[in-house]
């Protein structure tokens, strides 16, 4: 699935990105604060310049499911445009996703226009959105912050509402970390 290294390459970065901001491997990240560090712009669909009215209807209140946040390039800068109609841990989630997008230099899909106005997307890697995924989870919840999780014995609700992810993002990390197996098998000796 992944190249090999690629998820010890993600680990490091999530690491090294919290380092940037000063920020311990055990704290919540913000997202927001790691795009202003990076410099990258981001956007409620609602704050977007030109989009009229009957577009954010659509976007926001008739089909909010269908998307959650998308990167603009422009030359050298990014743009990353919200669904501000999501709630819970999911803009976090999805902030990160595009952030790791970026980080790991990722080719952006092309979207084309139609003639009525409706947006096409042209490409889809489905490689790239898994490695985004993958380095989003480590993200916002790299393994120092899963196991500091276990040694204060948080509950899930409690863990997901600290770090601000869902709590299917904090199982799913707990499951692909192995955290939970390394810290049963140290108890057992």
């Amino acid at each position: 699935m992944f190249a090999r290294g690629f998820k010890s390459w993600c680990e490091t970065t999530a690491l090294l990105q919290r380092k940037a901001i000063a920020l311990l491997p055990t704290e919540p990240l913000e997202p927001h604060r790691l795009a202003k560090h990076l410099g990258v712009d981001v956007l409620g669909a609602e704050q977007v310049p030109g989009v009229d009215g009957d577009t954010l209807r659509i976007l926001l209140k008739e089909d909010p499911d269908s998307w959650s946040a998308i990167t603009v390039s422009v030359g050298q800068n990014e743009l990353i445009i919200l669904n501000s109609s999501h709630s819970g841990g999911r803009p976090a989630s999805d902030l990160a996703h595009e952030l790791s997008h970026i980080l790991i230099g990722h080719v952006p899909a092309r979207v084309d226009v139609t003639e009525d106005g409706l947006l096409i997307l042209n490409t889809y890697d489905k490689g790239q959105e898994e490695e985004a995924n993958w380095l989003a989870g480590c993200l916002l919840l790299p393994r120092e912050a899963l196991f500091e999780v276990r040694r204060r014995r948080l509950d899930d609700m409690a863990a997901s509402l600290e770090y601000g992810v869902s709590v299917a993002m904090l199982r799913f990390r707990f499951n692909v970390s192995g955290v939970d197996s390394q810290l049963n098998r140290s108890r057992g000796r």
